[in-house]
């Protein structure tokens, strides 16, 4: 098949993409470095659990345009996410709500800190904890102190493998602390899950005869950089070509590697029908790991007899591990401008995706990205 354009990668952004091309009658041909289709989405049953394999996921948004394109492919279904922490021994909910002050503090105590938080911050649902810990009233500030020192530095430095201060804010402010009894970890309106899991959904996303596959072939043995073109084995390229890799590999890392965060996981079947009180529970404070997942309770899977779960230990990316995260500091950030620097030289290129972009994108905001990039390849 000769292509209209060419996509590597299929998580969401390449997949989307391939997708639009197919409906809007172009030919697409995406590669696969792995040896399976959707990216860290990809799915599978484990033991007779329905599994993700490259940790939790959960489709959040408020984009009615997203909603209306993944309800286009196949059936979704509403999903809470409900995450727990454990803090000193007990678990209380993620974000912080005010059942963690009635946790940890004394009755009379928690009652009192509850209005003053609320009277620091009038008609405010949830707050960044740096605000908190910045503001005037004493009593709020030893709250946040207790947050950061229990949960906020210990998960982030064993996350992200540096010093909490040099990350960029954004980082932190991603789970805020709410200012009433929510319990819930986002706010979207629309929260769900697909109904037959994500690999059944990337399968029916490019199900299109005029999208060829192919998996376990990496892109960048196809692709030599040239001046302001690239060369497609050999030959200038004649379409164009959307990227969803790490950036600095498609530039053979020539001014020296961006970060990424990898993962690793343990997975364990347990006989037994529930392991713990949500489908996530954070540790700020263990050794190594920073979360138990439970894949029983994320699609909820009843009546099986049995439940697995896996824990998460955040490792350095090296050669051979997948990038997860992208590491979002000053100098990081500088050295993927020159990056992308590069890439605006070349025309027929066209960056999409968490690490393409070096980004730390949501799900939606993937999604969203890659119909954007999609609209201006005029699909």
């Amino acid at each position: 098949m000769k292509p209209d354009i060419i996509i590597a990668g299929s998580g969401f952004a390449g997949s989307v993409i391939a997708y639009l091309a197919a409906k809007a009658g172009k030919r697409a041909l995406l590669y696969e470095r792995r040896n399976h289709i959707a990216g860290n989405m990809y799915d599978e049953y484990v033991d007779g659990v329905l599994v993700q394999r490259y940790g939790p996921h959960t489709l959040h948004t408020n984009r009615k345009e997203v909603m209306d394109l993944l309800e286009e492919i196949s059936g979704w279904e509403p999903y809470t996410l409900r995450a727990r922490v454990m803090i000193r021994g007990k678990v209380t909910p993620s974000p912080f709500n005010f059942k963690t002050v009635d946790d940890y503090w004394p009755p009379k105590q928690a009652e009192l800190l509850k209005e003053r938080l609320q009277a620091a911050f009038p008609g405010e649902e949830k707050v960044p904890v740096l605000r908190l810990a910045q503001c005037e009233d004493s009593l709020v500030r030893e709250y946040a102190r207790f947050l950061i020192e229990e949960d906020y530095r210990p998960y982030t430095a064993k996350q992200w493998g540096i010093a909490p201060e040099d990350l960029d804010e954004s980082v932190w402010n991603r789970v805020p602390v709410r200012l009433t009894y929510k319990d819930g970890y986002f706010d979207d309106a629309w929260e769900c899950l697909p109904k037959d899991g994500y690999t059944v959904f990337f399968e029916k996303m490019l199900s299109s005869p005029l999208i060829e596959v192919r998996l376990g072939e990496d892109i960048l043995a196809h692709l030599k950089l040239q001046g302001d073109s690239i060369l497609w084995d050999g030959e200038p390229l004649s379409v164009p070509m959307v990227y969803t890799g790490a950036l600095d590999e498609l530039f053979e890392c020539r001014f020296g590697r961006l970060q990424y965060r990898s993962l690793r996981f343990e997975y364990e079947t347990l006989e037994m029908e529930s392991y713990q009180e949500a489908c996530g529970v954070a540790h700020p404070k263990a050794k190594g790991f920073t979360r138990i997942t439970e894949y029983t309770k994320l699609p909820v899977q009843t009546g099986l007899g049995r439940t697995v779960i896996a824990r998460e230990y955040p490792i350095p990316y090296t050669d051979g591990a997948e990038p997860y995260y992208p590491i979002l500091t000053e100098k990081t950030q500088h050295l993927a401008d020159q990056y992308r620097a590069l890439a605006e030289k070349l025309p027929s290129l066209y960056l999409c995706g968490r690490l393409a972009e070096f980004r730390y994108y949501n799900m939606d905001e993937v999604i969203w990205a890659a119909m954007e990039a999609a609209r201006v390849l005029g699909f």
